[in-house]
């Protein structure tokens, strides 16, 4: 075979066998192939599209790239949940501990924030001396051990995924779905996890802005871990509003930890308390995702959610002092609120625009290696369908750079809609693919 052949193929529309993919993935994972050829394929796989077929191919060889996890020495059915990023969305925080609190192993790979979204890697370290920088057989103990571990992202697992986003962020081919599905579905596959959860974000915080595009991608997605012989459900819920109230990493840590003390924001445990229950019944714990919902909250009424959290921020070296005394975290210098212009009632909290303002004070990344300042952000004190008064308080800036603080207030102003009339909020959820149970 020859790169230059399949490009030419791709290029005219045919379709590539299993075959052909694998070998462009493997040569181009040893360096046999090289960065303008692939970007070339990527262009082509752009504007041609991939079928399902193409895409499992794709799937499978970025899973095999690297190491696959194995739990079935555990003798118990392994769960995941991928979130496709959003905006204050602190749910696996609060969800796989509730999970592995019911005796369901979460095995969770994550990442750290690039862009408007948060990470949920950056959120945990924000605790001291917590690290998520495991080897592969750390954390494979750990969930042995404790039914619960959150690792970073490491080379050892798709390394030829991580090479092919590389060189997709700077060629435009970012969004094509298949490439999207195959580059999370991979990642997902080598944890090897045998019941997978996936959180489709839609709305104005979300990369998938459109409820078609979203359903589409959890569609795609449910196929190829159904053709891989994985438990899969992705749910499909919103992303209009920031979940919660806070936006900001360790003042999310914070929030989490309300939330497992049963003193939560009420959509942040909802959501975490409907994703969770779909969880237990992917793993055949519960009947249905109803009774795995009334499992979880008699859990978090009795707090044990909240020490399996304990149990894994100190085994992985965290201090949970903080968690039991949020007061000990960091405290931005300024703080600075945003009021109401009129009174009425809210109607729209435009979520990117939070998130991007998250990400001015310091509290993510513009590129992959700028550090990240835990004590910044935003916390929302209403959300849509609220009634406010002229001069209430909408939102506090968090921050620790005056000047930057200035700018973050002008932006954050424009993030709110006051209206005469009261509309309700969005659903939390949208949609569940495949309808459930399957």
């Amino acid at each position: 075979m020859r790169a230059l052949d399949l490009i030419i193929k791709k290029r005219d529309g045919e379709s590539l066998s299993p075959e052909e993919i694998n070998y462009l993935i493997n040569s181009y994972n040893r360096g046999l192939i090289p960065d303008y050829q692939m970007a070339a394929l990527l262009m082509a796989v752009y504007f041609q599209g991939l079928n399902a077929s193409e895409t499992n191919a794709l799937t499978a060889a970025l899973a095999e790239s690297g190491e696959v996890l194995d739990f079935t020495s555990l003798e118990k059915i392994v769960s995941d949940k991928h979130s496709s990023g959003g905006v204050g969305d602190k749910i696996t925080l609060v969800m796989a501990p509730l999970v592995a609190a019911a005796g369901v192993p979460v095995a969770k790979i994550s990442g750290r924030g690039l862009g408007f979204t948060g990470g949920t890697i950056d959120k945990l370290e924000s605790i001291p001396g917590f690290s998520a920088e495991l080897s592969v057989e750390q954390f494979m103990a750990l969930v042995k051990e404790n039914d619960i571990a959150i690792m970073a992202q490491t080379e050892r697992l798709t390394p030829a995924d991580g090479k092919l986003y590389t060189l997709r962020d700077v060629t435009g081919t970012v969004e094509n779905i298949s490439l999207i599905a195959a580059s999370i579905m991979c990642k997902k596959i080598a944890a090897g996890a045998n019941a997978i959860l996936l959180d489709v974000k839609t709305g104005r915080g979300a990369f998938m802005q459109s409820k078609e595009d979203a359903l589409n991608l959890a569609e795609i997605m449910v196929r190829i871990g159904k053709d891989m012989g994985r438990r899969i459900v992705s749910v499909v819920t919103d992303m209009n509003q920031p979940l919660g109230y806070a936006v900001g990493n360790a003042l999310e840590i914070k929030e989490a930890v309300e939330t497992l003390s049963g003193e939560g924001p009420a959509d942040v445990e909802r959501l975490s308390i409907i994703l969770g229950g779909y969880m237990l019944a992917l793993a055949g714990k519960v009947r249905n995702a109803e009774e795995g919902q009334e499992e979880l909250l008699k859990l978090l009424k009795k707090g044990v959610g909240l020490q399996k959290f304990k149990q894994m921020v100190a085994s992985q070296g965290g201090n949970i002092d903080y968690l039991e005394d949020p007061s000990l975290f960091p405290r931005a210098k300024f703080l600075v609120e945003v009021h109401a212009p009129r009174e009425g009632y809210l109607r729209e909290i435009d979520a990117m625009r939070f998130g991007k303002v998250a990400v001015l004070l310091g509290g993510g990344r513009y590129y992959k290696g700028d550090e990240i300042d835990p004590s910044v952000g935003v916390v929302l004190k209403h959300k849509v369908g609220d009634k406010v008064k002229q001069g209430d308080t909408l939102a506090c800036i968090h921050g620790n750079d005056e000047k930057i603080v200035g700018v973050a207030h002008k932006d954050l102003v424009h993030a709110f809609t006051v209206g005469d009339e009261q509309v309700e909020p969005s659903p939390l959820v949208y949609g569940v693919v495949p309808p459930f149970p399957c």
